[in-house]
């Protein structure tokens, strides 16, 4: 019995009634029990919020609404706001219909942060998708585990993020980029990240949401400036030795469209990808207070903010910078806002500010895949489950942040830069967009008749339009990377422009050989069959933990 739960007798009917159904819920997403598929709905009560769910003492539970939204605003902007939009305008012919790429993206992203919050507070506990799969693909019977499994130990690099923090960290001091220097700042970045978030937990939410407010801070800074100098007001003004913007004008504004349809595609790819990471919060949610309520509010609240960002900047960008200067220089094009508004000499604080931009998107993305890990170990899925299912010894996942930890600093040290730092964060979006298109298609069948006996009724729910809609972007993003590149430009230097995607269905097909080999292949072959229980650990959390039984017994038992 749960230590932390009050006696049987002292139990509210309602409390009674809610564990029972999480009880039945573990039990039924492990195909161990057939509760939901008789008949029975799942109860999910507001009581406490969620908090009862997966009866996580409440001492654990320490992200609040302000953690919660940064974990996702944090995860959501990292360079492209500043590096993108002239890629989208390329793409996009004007600024116009840039602009509208950013308004269907930011739509997107709506959609794809109400499937995320539907699911959230449907299954509120830590996993993210792993919960959602599990869920809804039970046959065959822990096969997706193993698959989310394998994407999540493969993908979940930080090399090629931590390596641009310190190229753009080194250009900011004034510090040459070598090879080593590069990779040095990198290692100590990665080594950052494990021991604050693997040693303190509150000092890694601190740093985490400090540079998240300051990311904010700086971009609505940078939103203002622009639209101050647009508006004519103060001494704000682009420089005289610069060309001076006229792109917002109603007969300039969509000057150049119509670059094609196959430019316009590969456009909308690059804004889509801009705005991923609306689902970080959802690995955390077993370590949030009142997860049902909070998810809510920090996904709206911080996409929001993103959103509203995004199309200030981007207006700002153009009212600051000529749409020559964007399409003809090679330079990011915040560095060029800059050097129009303020001069040359601040292009190295920008490079700084990236920096920190790069390192709180880090810090945000790494908290949760540690927690992706730790809920796979607690899944009984990967060896050694008790080790990574583990909170000790400083009550965080040690464990699965120093896994991605040593699993990165063997890419950094290793592997030769090039082709296959870009072909890593390829594969890692493209697995992303597989799991989101998979996610997207279960929960349209959650919403149909002939899976209403599994009783899903969360407390929030996604239309169907949205969930579509949604689904078909992920569908777009999957099929795009398959197309050839547009003439005169490439993927990658070497390696052939499908090599991320193939390499991501790939990833799905050694996730479904461990499965065959761990759940068929090895129990047939030593007379076994696994079986799943729900056990508490010492720190109070509850995990999953495989049996091994004889099948022998089951001839024992009918004889007897």
């Amino acid at each position: 019995m749960n230590p932390n739960l009050p006696a049987e007798d002292e139990r509210t009917p309602l409390l009674q009634a809610e564990i029972h159904a999480s009880s039945a819920l573990h039990n039924d997403i492990l195909g161990t029990r057939t509760s939901a598929l008789d008949g029975v709905a799942l109860n999910r009560s507001e009581a406490r919020h969620g908090e009862l769910y997966d009866n996580v003492p409440k001492a654990k539970r320490q992200l609040g609404l302000f953690s919660a939204t940064f974990l996702i605003f944090n995860r959501v902007i990292g360079t492209g706001i500043y590096a993108t939009p002239s890629h989208i305008l390329r793409a996009s012919g004007s600024a116009g219909v840039a602009l509208t790429m950013w308004l269907i993206g930011a739509a997107i992203a709506a959609c794809g942060t109400a499937v995320y919050i539907e699911l959230g507070t449907g299954l509120p506990r830590s996993g993210g998708e792993k919960n959602y799969l599990e869920f809804i693909y039970r046959r065959p019977r822990f096969m997706i585990t193993c698959v989310f499994t394998a994407y999540s130990l493969i993908t979940g690099s930080a090399t090629a993020n931590s390596t641009v923090f310190s190229e753009y960290l080194l250009h900011g001091l004034s510090i040459p980029s070598t090879y080593w220097t590069t990779r040095l700042v990198a290692f100590i970045c990665l080594t950052f990240i494990c021991f604050i978030h693997g040693f303190t937990v509150k000092w890694g939410l601190r740093v985490q949401n400090t540079l998240g407010l300051f990311k904010l801070a700086v971009l609505v800074l940078i939103s203002i400036s622009g639209l101050l100098c647009l508006a004519g007001i103060g001494d704000i003004h682009v420089r005289n030795e610069y060309e001076q913007p006229d792109n917002l004008r109603w007969s300039k504004l969509w000057e150049g469209s119509g670059t094609g349809a196959n430019a316009f595609v590969n456009g909308m790819y690059n804004v889509i990808w801009s705005f991923v990471g609306y689902s970080n919060a959802n690995y955390a949610l077993s370590e949030v207070r009142d997860p049902v309520r909070t998810i809510k509010w920090a996904a709206t609240l911080a996409m929001f903010a993103v959103a509203t960002v995004y199309m200030l900047i981007n207006i700002a960008y153009f009212a600051v910078v000529s749409k020559t200067d964007i399409l003809e220089s090679k330079r990011v094009i915040a560095a060029l806002y800059f050097r129009n508004l303020f001069g040359p000499a601040t292009e190295q604080a920008l490079s700084i500010f990236i920096a920190l931009s790069i390192l709180g998107n880090l810090l945000s993305g790494q908290f949760a895949q540690g927690r992706v890990i730790q809920e796979l170990g607690r899944e009984g899925i990967l060896p050694f489950s008790s080790f990574f299912a583990s909170n000790k010894p400083f009550n965080a996942p040690l464990t699965g942040l120093s896994t991605q930890y040593v699993f990165s600093c063997a890419l950094l040290l290793s592997v030769p830069p090039g082709d296959i730092y870009l072909f890593l964060i390829s594969l890692s979006s493209f697995s992303l967009t597989l799991m989101n298109a998979l996610v997207a298609v279960g929960l349209l069948l959650l919403h149909s008749s002939p899976y209403t006996v599994w009783g899903w009724n969360p407390p929030f729910r996604a239309s169907k339009i949205l969930v579509g809609f949604y689904f078909l972007s992920n569908l777009f993003l999957v099929v795009v990377p398959f197309f050839p590149p547009l003439p005169g430009s490439k993927t990658y230097e070497k390696l052939p422009y499908w090599a991320h995607p193939v390499a991501g269905f790939g990833v799905s097909l050694l996730g479904a050989l461990y499965w065959y080999f761990w759940s068929i292949w090895h129990p047939n072959r030593n007379g076994y069959r696994l079986e799943r229980e729900w056990i508490l650990q010492d720190d109070g959390v509850s995990r999953y933990a495989f049996k091994r039984v004889p099948e022998t017994s089951n001839v024992q038992r009918q004889n007897s």
